[in-house]
């Protein structure tokens, strides 16, 4: 069974996916996805991530700590068979993570010009 590739980790206002892609194949792949923090020391599944599949795992909930280093690997079972896992660069959520600029509305009241932030979802 061929093994995901192109694995990247992306996040942006705090909403961190991991990303792969897979070849085609005749019988619908599962992956499973887990994750290391450094203050585990071990690999454990991502509970939304066993079994799916999709090329892509939001890990949101996982990634908290903006300091502390994450590691991330999946595998691909097809059928009775799985491959290797695929490992992804280290991640921190404050070294890689991008915080894009918030949404603003500008109106004018008279001689007044208010301006509304909304805050990141």
């Amino acid at each position: 069974v061929p093994s995901p590739t192109e694995i990247v980790v992306t996040s942006e206002n705090f909403k961190t996916v991991l990303h792969w892609q897979y070849p085609s194949v005749s019988e619908m792949p599962r992956f499973i996805v887990e994750i290391k923090p450094y203050n585990l020391g071990y690999y454990k599944n991502v509970s939304t991530c066993v079994n799916t599949s999709t090329h892509f795992c939001d890990l949101s909930e996982e990634i908290c700590d903006p300091y502390l280093s994450y590691w991330l690997r999946v595998k691909a079972v097809v059928g009775s068979q799985q491959s290797e896992y695929v490992e992804a660069n280290e991640f921190i959520l404050q070294r890689h993570g991008k915080i894009g600029p918030p949404k603003l509305n500008l109106s004018r009241h008279g001689d007044k010009m208010m301006v509304d932030i909304y805050h990141l979802e």
